[in-house]
């Protein structure tokens, strides 16, 4: 579907087609232990958050200078465009890279080299999340931000993603303080598959904009009703819940419930080349299996727009929506 919509959780990483790690293989000397684009994509086949990781972490062997980052990028923002994404906010895992010998300014910057022209190549403008991994130590996760400080005037807010179970929030309040300190916005993944506890801890000890996921939220009446009055938006990615088995099927997802509650939900792809698609598949999706109408499918559209890290000067929050709205189905 190309109604105007935002993006608003999206690995980069996760965005690693098949065809593109074979070229990033080649190019680097990696060897990829599967025999064609094909084999691997079959492989593309999780039982479960942590079978998933196991793949996806591997595949960023591929990931070695600048240009494969630029090219990573660029490759996910044309896709993105053409299904009606108009404003990317794009998680990174930097952890994930210089665990493998890849410094920080080698992923921001190779990043921005895709960013920085992504409105006059593709009409998408972007910002940048810094993740933590949060099967990392925290004083891991304080040592990547310190390194990230040269680099900070290109990323607009931080996140805490990866293994969620036994991992709580909380162990990371110090790196979000200091994030907030230096005018950070934050995000992170709670309430996957984690429990609604973790969505408070993100609330009230890391001072998240946003909950990633937040699914888990619906069992807790009490945080329902804290969500919806403070209006916290909750990036939810339905065709990733579905995948890894936290949703048994699409007809089954809560997002119907999270509407009617009243609740700032909007609808991302998360690790679009993993999980069967981007951003208008997500939308094409629900729409098909919960029988959404259009106005369901526009507030959803509108509802990214209001959750995006946009800023005021130029005027880019109003003139979205406004194309949200003037979309003909």
């Amino acid at each position: 579907m190309t109604i105007p919509k935002a993006e608003l959780h999206l690995h980069i990483e996760g965005t690693l087609e098949p065809e593109l790690a074979f070229a990033l293989a080649e190019r680097n000397g990696v060897t990829l232990p599967y025999a064609s684009a094909d084999e691997l994509r079959r492989a593309y086949a999780f039982d479960d958050l942590q079978s998933f990781l196991d793949l996806y972490y591997a595949l960023m062997a591929v990931l070695r200078t600048e240009r494969d980052f630029a090219d990573l990028a660029d490759a996910y923002l044309a896709r993105a465009a053409a299904q009606g994404v108009r404003h990317a906010e794009i998680f990174f895992d930097p952890q994930a890279h210089t665990a493998r010998g890849v410094p920080i300014g080698t992923v921001v910057e190779g990043l921005a080299r895709a960013l920085d022209g992504s409105r006059e190549r593709h009409g998408v403008s972007t910002r940048l999340i810094m993740c933590f991994l949060r099967d990392e130590s925290a004083a891991s996760a304080m040592e990547t931000f310190e390194a990230a400080r040269p680099h900070l005037h290109r990323i607009a807010a931080v996140g805490l993603d990866s293994a969620e179970v036994g991992h709580p929030p909380v162990t990371f309040r110090e790196v979000y303080d200091a994030a907030a300190a230096a005018g950070l916005r934050r995000v992170a993944h709670a309430g996957e598959e984690g429990p609604p506890a973790y969505v408070w801890e993100a609330l009230d000890v890391l001072g998240v904009d946003r909950i990633d996921h937040g699914i888990r939220s619906m069992e807790d009446p009490e945080l329902v009703a804290r969500l919806a009055r403070d209006q916290v938006p909750l990036t939810v990615c339905p065709l990733s819940n579905v995948r890894l088995r936290c949703v048994a099927a699409l007809d089954e997802h809560p997002l119907p419930a999270m509407l009617d509650a009243g609740l700032l939900v909007t609808v991302n792809s998360d690790d679009p080349a993993y999980f069967g698609g981007y951003a208008g598949d997500n939308f094409d999706a629900l729409r098909d299996a919960l029988a959404l109408d259009e106005d369901t499918v526009r507030r959803l559209a509108r509802n990214s727009f209001r959750a995006a890290f946009l800023d005021d000067e130029e005027h880019l929050r109003a003139r979205y929506l406004a194309e949200v709205d003037a979309y003909v189905f």
